[in-house]
């Protein structure tokens, strides 16, 4: 009766299938989301893949929250659990929030900087990919986690200069005779900004267990 019982409840390894498979859907979101950044008339396909994979990473993030609740073992504390998978869902969350600022205001051309941003996210993403798949051996593989926060910390960084100097660009360029044009583009440049700083959030959290574990 007992094994019968314990097959039911989720193992610790379906914990980290789970992360990674999330971590994946951060990537292609990241992907849609710097392609709708060149425009075009895939502008409103690649907003809507965005979308897509913010819906399947919210039917993860339920999965993981579920298993938390039904698992006796799980591979590192609950609270960490559930502060990195919802760091990993505020990544998406915040692509998509992007686009649909996009898609509310209309916006169809993009500075240079946001489109830099736009690679920053790429970056950033990959970086978390490979943050979460190092979980499983976060022991053994300390020294890569740690190059990997300091990564991600350095994307960060750029990508506020780059926000910085694309808002100033904004100033200049709207100053005399469009308010308007440069509060919807600043608010573009926000929300960019603010995608990198959920990624940041996710290596913060995966380096916080880190520290718990070693």
């Amino acid at each position: 009766m007992l094994g019968w019982f314990q097959a039911l409840m989720p193992k610790e390894e379906r914990f980290f299938d789970l992360f990674e498979k999330h971590a994946q859907t951060l990537v292609a979101g990241s992907r849609h989301l710097r392609a709708a950044l060149d425009g075009g008339p895939s502008l409103s396909e690649n907003c809507a893949h965005v979308s897509v994979e913010e819906e399947a990473a919210d039917a993860i993030t339920r999965e993981i929250i579920v298993a938390v609740r039904r698992s006796f073992i799980t591979p590192f504390d609950r609270g960490d659990i559930q502060d990195l998978i919802t760091s990993m869902d505020d990544a998406i969350d915040q692509m998509q929030q992007t686009t649909k600022a996009i898609a509310m205001f209309e916006v169809t051309e993009f500075d240079p900087s946001m489109r830099a941003i736009g690679d920053n996210i790429v970056q950033a993403a990959n970086v978390a990919v490979d943050l979460v798949y190092a979980l499983r051996q976060m022991r053994r593989d300390s020294v890569k986690i740690s190059g990997l926060v300091e990564q991600m910390t350095a994307i960060e960084e750029e990508s506020d200069q780059r926000h910085d100097q694309g808002v100033k660009s904004l100033f200049l360029k709207y100053r005399m005779d469009n308010t308007m044009a440069f509060i919807v583009e600043s608010e573009i440049y926000s929300h960019l900004e603010k995608v990198v700083d959920r990624f940041e959030d996710v290596a913060n959290c995966i380096n916080g267990i880190l520290i718990e574990h070693l």
